[in-house]
């Protein structure tokens, strides 16, 4: 596993947060045919504008190879979680043929942006599902998305023209990922706003997101405690290591976090290791398939975990698991926690 891999086989299906959309699914997809007609991917030809003036073709460099749009993109799609909401965070949605593949369930000022967009499929369409949205560009938060089992292979969608984008954390090759940090996540940001023909937007986004992570930096909600960060799991539970999502939280929000010590983004550590960290406060990620109720029944009702500190306080905090991930809502999750620690009892 990578540092910044995270385990997706246990993921049910989302559709308790999307159902309608997805009885919908198969007529939105003709009507939006049938209304494009022959449209798919760019074709070859002279430079284009965007809106906000942006030229194309344009090119970004990306899991070490290059990624070119000719012309700005009309029907995109995007798969995970991550991935929405950073086109949903930049104002795309008009540009959009589709989404694909929740965590959980999506930010509330996304709300009405996301809803505008077909919802392809609960988890990943198929490659004929994928195809009937005629897309002419596709991003993804996972390398899974771009898997033969998936919509298919990077190289295999650019031969039909599609242009692909892949989050700089998961790329296949260990030595192209990008470290994971706040400015890495800017870049990517900028990176897809450019190949979207609307670099401006990210510039706002990222000065909006600067502003609020000083803050949560100067409040320092965090400062004097040990943090448990538990994303999934129960025999043996998936920690928040040292080198991911999780990591940048707990650093912003100033508390100490147990399992500094695991050069990874996530890891499965061994409750020994949580009984004697015995933190002051346990953070729960809340996703579709582990949510922080059942974590919170689990290791409440345990006869060693219950007597944890932080069991005996109470001292819980929920996060979702699309803001502990490296994108558009990270920041949103650090002003969750730094918010909801500063709310704790001392």
């Amino acid at each position: 596993m990578s540092a910044y891999s995270h385990s997706k086989s246990t993921r049910p299906s989302v559709t308790r947060f999307v159902p309608a959309r997805s009885r919908l699914v198969a007529l939105g997809l003709g009507l939006a045919i049938a209304a494009t007609g022959c449209a798919g991917a760019p074709s070859s030809g002279g430079s284009s504008a965007s809106a906000t003036g942006g030229a194309f073709p344009v090119s970004v460099n990306n899991c070490g190879r290059t990624v070119t749009l000719k012309q700005q993109p009309t029907r995109a799609v995007a798969l995970n979680q991550g991935a929405i909401e950073e086109t949903l965070a930049l104002g795309v949605q008009k540009q959009m043929a589709g989404t694909a593949y929740l965590d959980d369930k999506v930010a509330d000022k996304y709300k009405d942006a996301y809803e505008s967009i077909p919802m392809l499929a609960d988890k990943y369409p198929t490659k004929e599902v994928f195809a009937q949205a005629k897309p002419d560009f596709a991003l993804a938060s996972y390398a899974s998305a771009f898997s033969d089992k998936a919509v298919g292979t990077r190289d295999e969608l650019e031969q039909q023209g599609i242009p692909t984008y892949l989050d700089p954390f998961a790329c296949d090759n260990k030595a192209d990922r990008a470290q994971v940090s706040f400015d890495n996540v800017w870049s990517s940001l900028s990176d897809i706003a450019k190949l979207f023909g609307q670099p401006g937007s990210a510039t706002t986004v990222i000065d909006a997101q600067k502003i609020e992570l000083d803050g949560v930096k100067q409040a320092k909600a965090g400062d004097g405690l040990k943090v448990f960060w538990w994303d999934s799991q129960t025999d043996t539970p998936f920690a928040g290591g040292n080198a991911g999502g999780p990591a940048l939280v707990m650093q912003a929000v100033g508390a100490t976090n147990v399992f500094a010590d695991v050069d990874k983004a996530w890891d499965n550590m061994p409750w020994e290791k949580v009984v004697a960290a015995n933190p002051d406060v346990i953070v729960l990620a809340d996703a579709s398939w582990s949510t922080a109720q059942s974590k919170i029944d689990y290791i409440s009702n345990d006869p060693a975990l219950k007597n944890l500190k932080a069991v005996q306080n109470k001292r819980f905090v929920t996060v979702p698991f699309s803001q502990t991930t490296p994108g558009a809502t990270l920041v949103d999750g650090a002003k969750s926690v730094s918010d909801q620690l500063a709310a704790l009892p001392r």
